[in-house]
Order: structure tokens, then sequence, then C-alpha cells
């Protein structure tokens, strides 16, 4: 009896071999099942896993509709620091960094657009491509600062992102920031710029988030002395948009950080620009602050881009200077100052796309 038992079960294993396995070689007998994985499989980029943002409430999300926060880098200004934008830069920001956005900075003023219109659209054009290759969401910042009003630059403003909507606008990974840092004008007078502006980028592109700058340096109005309710009771008159806010950990305190903390819970709030430093981007590193503010925009769900991909002398600019000019180690941190040490792990902490 204990023969053909024997033989009965091997036929029925073979049986079930066959039946369970369709379709497949029997040279050998079938591979046992894998355990469950204990890590998760290489991450999709950040455009594969996201799509199309979209603002939705007071938060952004992605193309599933669930609230996600980019965290990334901005570069310095073109005109000064356009050999910092490469393809060994970049591929480390989108692989090493694993940053999910590059914020690519156009100064108007200060030797910037206004000088050679075609030149400074076509740098913006090449960075969105490279960007977009890499799988990273980007930030088109118009960068105003001087003159602080942005209608100086409205005509400016019409014809350039017009063409930037018009050139993009089948991509799914861009945001248009539309005034860097507005100061010395009312809230009225920035939302009036947007609400002429708007319209005309929408005619072209009608699904990218807009980015609107708000008074006193991009500070909700702290700055200047005001605060986040002059925006939160006077909101632009458009759909899409965020309002953006800027901080410089060791000169911005706990004022700003409550201005940023009440804001976000009425009005959507994208951190467009930080530093670990003083305001000009310069001294001594505050981190521990840095990090109050950074614990702040994960617990909401806010994206930020840190201030600057560069190495300018400044102790904000993440790389030694020469790195950039002898196309230097772009991974890892033996090219970093302090503040590029710091900020690239808080890129790389592991996010829940």
């Amino acid at each position: 009896m204990r023969p053909a038992r024997s033989v009965l079960l091997v036929a029925v294993l073979l049986l079930l071999g066959l039946i369970l396995t369709p379709g497949t070689a029997q040279a050998g007998p079938a591979a046992p099942t894998p355990p469950p994985a204990t890590t998760a499989p290489s991450a999709a980029t950040p455009i594969a896993a996201n799509g199309q943002l979209v603002v939705c409430g007071t938060k952004l999300c992605n193309q599933q509709g669930k609230t996600i926060q980019l965290r990334g880098m901005s570069t310095h200004g073109l005109q000064w620091y356009s050999q910092c934008v490469t393809n060994g830069s970049l591929n480390a920001l989108a692989t090493d960094w694993r940053a999910d956005v590059l914020r690519i900075s156009m100064y108007v003023q200060e030797g910037g657009y206004e000088t050679d219109p075609r030149r400074f659209t076509d740098l913006v054009h090449s960075a969105i491509e490279q960007a977009t290759a890499r799988g990273m969401y980007a930030i088109v910042d118009w960068h105003m600062l001087d003159p602080g009003d942005p209608h100086q630059n409205l005509a400016r403003a019409k014809t350039f992102f017009s063409e930037i909507a018009q050139r993009h606008r089948d991509k799914n990974n861009l945001l248009y920031e539309i005034a860097n840092e507005p100061s010395g004008v009312s809230w009225s007078r920035i939302k009036s710029y947007a609400e002429q502006l708007i319209p005309v980028i929408r005619a072209k592109d009608p699904n990218t988030p807009i980015l609107v700058g708000t008074r006193a340096w991009s500070s909700l109005g702290v700055s200047e002395g005001s605060n986040e309710s002059e925006v939160v009771n006077n909101q632009v008159n458009a759909a899409n948009i965020m309002y953006t806010f800027h901080f410089y950990a060791y000169s911005h305190r706990d004022e700003y950080l409550q201005t940023l903390s009440r804001a976000a819970d009425r009005i959507p709030v994208f951190v467009t620009e930080f530093g670990t430093q003083n305001y000009a981007g310069e001294g001594a590193n505050d981190f521990a602050m840095s990090q109050r503010y950074l614990d702040l925009l994960a617990a909401k769900k806010i994206s930020w881009v840190n201030w600057n991909f560069s190495d300018d002398e400044r102790s904000g600019a993440v790389f030694r200077p020469g790195t950039c000019a002898n196309n230097g180690s772009w991974t890892g941190t033996s090219s970093l100052k302090p503040a590029g040490v710091w900020i690239r792990d808080r890129i790389r902490t592991p996010d829940d796309f």
C-alpha cells in the first residue's frame, strides 16, 4: 500500500504543478514561492507616481486625489549660476538627493530676463526639459525682486508665461510661480497683478497650478507689519492656485512660524524658498529653528524648496565654491557646505509617495 500511495501522491503533485504553473517549462521542479518582500521595490519617479498635480482645498494633491508634499531645491539666478544646472548636477539631484522638484529661478532684473528675453526664456525651456527627463516637477520662478511692485513687470510676465504655457501645456509636472517676492506694495496691488496675469496663462494652459507671491517678500505680510488675514479675507479670484511663503530660519522666528501655521489651515500654501541662515542666505546656520519649520511643514503637508543649488560663496549655497566651474563631485557630501549636507539629508528622508 505504501508504494502505491507514493506513486499516487507524486502523480497528484505533478498534476497540481501543471495546473498551477501553465505555460512554464517543465525542466525541473517549480521554484518555491518567495516570502513577502520586506522592502519596497524601486520607487517610481515623482512624476510617474503622482502625475498632474491639483490644488484640493488647502492642500496640493496628486492625480489620485492624495495629499502630497514636494521637497526639492531652487537654482540660483540663471544669469549667474547656469553652470550649476548641468546633466551631472541634475542627475545627482534626482537620484542621489532624491528630490521631487526643481525650482527654476529666472531673475527679471539684475542682469536677467529684461536684458535678453529670448536667451532667458530658452534657458528656462531647457531646464524644464531637463527636470522632466529626470521625473521631477519644475517650478517656473518669475524672480521679480526689485522693483517690488509686480505690476512693473506685468507686460513682460504676460509675454514670458504665454510662451512657457503654450510650449509646455501638455506636460503634467509644472507649477508657475508668477511673483517671487513682492515688497513695498499692498496685498490688493499684488492680487490685481495675479488676476490680470492668470487668465493669460489659463488661455494657454488650463491645468497647471499657479503660485502667487504674498506681501513683504512672500512673508504673508509679516515683514511689513501685517499677517495672513489680508490674504485669507481677500483671496485671488482664480482656481487651482496656492500662496507662497518664504522664510530664513536665523532671521524669521516664532511670529513667522505661527503665521505660516495659521495660514496653512485656511489657504493653500507652498514654501517656494527657505534657508537655514539669515534673510540674505548668509551667516550661521540655525538648524534647530529650521527643523521646527520642517516639522510643521511635514505635519501640515506643505511642500518646500530650499535656496539654493549653487556654489555661491554664501553659506546658503549648498556646494563649495568652485564645484560648478570644475564640474565637481555632485553626489555624496564631499562637495557640500554644512547647509548642503543638512538639506540633502532632509530631502532624502523617505516620504509617503
